[in-house]
């Protein structure tokens, strides 16, 4: 089943609610590793960034069914 949530009478696809959670984290755990000096290990910035993101939002979406169910 495909979950969604009514904001002020428009039905949101859950999945939008998750990557915008995503967004969030992954700018602030950005914002953390640079602030951190740990930056300058990563090779491929934009790739981490990316990898990051997708982890992010694998966790959010595991830890929601997890619950739901």
């Amino acid at each position: 089943m495909i979950a969604e949530i009514d904001i002020l009478g428009v039905f949101v696809p859950a999945l939008l609610a998750w990557v915008v959670l995503a967004l969030m984290l992954a700018a602030l755990v950005r914002r953390g590793l640079r602030w951190a000096g740990l930056y300058r290990h990563v090779w491929h910035a934009p790739l981490f960034d990316a990898a990051l993101f997708l982890i992010l939002l694998g966790g959010i979406v595991a830890l929601v069914h997890g619950i739901g169910s």
